[in-house]
């Protein structure tokens, strides 16, 4: 009989590993410049630091909700945090990966495989499978956004952590890369890495 990694197993540890790139990255953010902004077109450095502690909080509508509509009165609901402080950060950090963490392990891959919709005041934007709204709309998402911060933080003298692999404040690769890895592999016994 053929092991298969489940959808929820998959998501719970790229959930799990997320989290700690960016707690990495969060824990840098200088404390007040959340106006700052690096070109007029760019989003303020509070607004983006906000995104990427709070984005985990999208899976939990994906997985409880049929669809979303930017521009209804629950909206208001996934406005950026307000912070001042670090602590703030990371705290909203922690809700919104224990939000996501409860709703995923909450829900079936049957579940996963079914239609979610985004929607602009009525009109569909965006509809596929949950599994790859999330995918795309969260975790692929989360990174071009973290990616982002890692740029804010070099601009404002900050040091930039070492997520994927070493970055010039840090020269080695992520121990907790490694750790990644080796739980993924744990919980998925069809998986082999060549030394």
């Amino acid at each position: 009989m053929e092991n298969k990694m489940k959808l929820t197993e998959f998501f719970l540890a790229q959930l799990d590993r997320e989290a700690v790139h960016s707690r990495l990255a969060l824990q840098r953010v200088p404390e007040g410049y959340n106006d700052w902004k690096p070109h007029d077109k760019s989003m303020p450095f509070g607004h983006l630091a906000s995104l990427v502690a709070t984005m985990p909080l999208w899976i939990v509508s994906m997985v409880n909700q049929n669809q979303f509509d930017m521009k209804s009165p629950e909206a208001e609901n996934f406005k950026p945090l307000e912070w001042r402080t670090r602590a703030e950060l990371l705290n909203a950090l922690d809700r919104a990966v224990s939000a996501a963490h409860d709703a995923l392990s909450q829900t079936t891959d049957e579940h996963l495989l079914t239609p979610w919709k985004l929607i602009v005041g009525g009109q569909i934007v965006s509809e596929s499978p949950r599994y790859g709204m999330i995918a795309d709309s969260v975790f692929s998402h989360l990174a071009h956004h973290r990616g982002q911060l890692t740029v804010y933080l070099r601009l404002k003298a900050a040091s930039v952590p070492s997520l994927y692999g070493p970055s010039a404040d840090e020269k080695s690769f992520p121990a907790h890369g490694h750790d990644a890895i080796k739980a993924v592999l744990a919980t998925t016994p069809e998986l082999e890495v060549s030394a």
